[in-house]
């Protein structure tokens, strides 16, 4: 009978994230993005034997069009990994690239496999939010389910209520998004990023109007995009609320689409002793909770509480928390409900300075959550995020 085992992390790596629809990433395909991550999560432990990878199992949001076709599996491909690596793709909305970690986890904690790689991928310029093609279910329109209001209207009226349920104003969440700003400028400027991201190289095509000849040119992304040091509270309280006309929630404070992919490698301790590699960090938990879809972004109200009875800590264990910031007016409420400490929150800045690639992020954040922890020698982190539709999930980690 097989037992119960731990599962850790050897290696965890991320693109850096571009805006959509017009940012850098804007012709790069999702799954090269994916394979982009997955040789330099490989490149990261010396020796792996590639033929040793159980599975890989990649979180997506919009999982069709250029990350349709079971596009983990197209990663594996595009990696040049071998034939005999199977990949399955997932998606529990925006917290699909932490689904994917715990899942990978499960997987060694059950014994049956090794090395397992979890990450998550999303170009949200070449598949928009909600997918090419809209099809909702028609029901969705009939208001007298009040929880129909999430689906049909949109996530933006659900931070609006939100907000209105928690009292968060216009001013707390413009300062909130102003922070996340000045947080991701400030450790752009100190590097504090450099230790996740593996650079892309980007290869654009372009034709010589006057000679007909192709151009070709090569850029290396190697910062985030989306954080704005110019982003302060004044400015942001110019902008125009986007969801409803007298409301509070606008595209200043909201988190910005975004595209990018994140991988982790996780080993079981049989795994970490055939190569003699010391672990980052052991996955802990993870937690998810359903609540109202009409206040989708308090998700994590259930999902933090939860994930921490099952690992038998305390919030206050917590030194660090990746808070995913789908909008300022949810975190803001979580942050009240639960009475989380705000200097643990996003330490390096959030979704709405950093980006939310969707089903990737929660790979991503993990990367960040990680090697910032490393960095500031801190025991117990969290991944945490609001999902559409009303849930919440929470992902524990202890860096080693």
């Amino acid at each position: 009978m097989k037992q119960i085992q731990e599962a850790y992390i050897v290696a965890v790596t991320r693109t850096p994230v571009g805006k959509a629809p017009r940012g850098m990433f804007k012709n790069v395909r999702p799954d090269d993005m994916l394979a982009h991550v997955l040789r330099a999560a490989i490149a990261q432990v010396p020796g792996l034997d590639p033929h040793d990878i159980g599975d890989v199992v990649v979180g997506c949001a919009m999982p069709e069009g250029e990350q349709g076709m079971n596009v983990a599996r197209i990663g594996v491909l595009q990696a040049g990994l071998p034939d005999s690596i199977p990949a399955v793709t997932i998606n529990r909305f925006c917290s699909s690239g932490v689904q994917a970690i715990s899942m990978a986890a499960d997987r060694i904690r059950c014994g049956d496999d090794d090395v397992v790689i979890a990450a998550g991928t999303e170009s949200m310029s070449m598949v928009p939010m909600m997918g090419n093609k809209i099809a909702l279910n028609s029901d969705v329109f009939n208001t007298a389910h009040h929880e129909n209001i999430a689906i049909a209207y949109g996530m933006g009226i659900t931070a609006e209520k939100v907000a209105e349920q928690w009292k968060v104003s216009r001013e707390e969440q413009d300062q909130f998004a102003a922070a996340s700003h000045a947080k991701a400028t400030a450790a752009i400027a100190a590097g504090h990023f450099k230790a996740e991201i593996s650079p892309y190289e980007i290869n654009n095509a372009a034709p010589d109007l006057t000679s007909g000849a192709i151009k070709y040119k090569t850029k290396t992304a190697d910062n985030d995009e989306g954080p704005r040091p110019d982003s302060t509270a004044e400015s942001l309280a110019k902008l125009r609320p986007v969801f409803a006309a007298k409301g509070s929630v606008t595209a200043g404070n909201s988190s910005q689409m975004s595209d990018g992919a994140g991988a982790v490698i996780l080993m079981s301790e049989a795994a970490l002793k055939k190569y003699s590699i010391q672990p980052l960090a052991r996955f802990v938990s993870f937690a998810v909770a359903g609540v109202p879809a009409e206040i989708m972004g308090i998700g994590p109200i259930k999902a933090i509480p939860k994930v921490l009875r099952q690992a038998g800590l305390k919030q206050q264990d917590l030194g660090w928390i990746e808070l995913n910031e789908a909008f300022a007016a949810q975190a803001l409420a979580v942050t009240k409900e639960l009475d989380l400490d705000p200097a643990k929150i996003n330490p390096l800045g959030g979704a709405i300075a950093l980006g939310h690639p969707l089903g990737a992020t929660g790979a991503i954040r993990a990367a960040t959550l990680i090697h910032g922890m490393r960095r500031t020698k801190q025991k117990w982190g969290m991944v945490t995020m609001c999902i559409g539709t009303g849930m919440g999930a929470a992902g524990l980690f202890e860096v080693l």
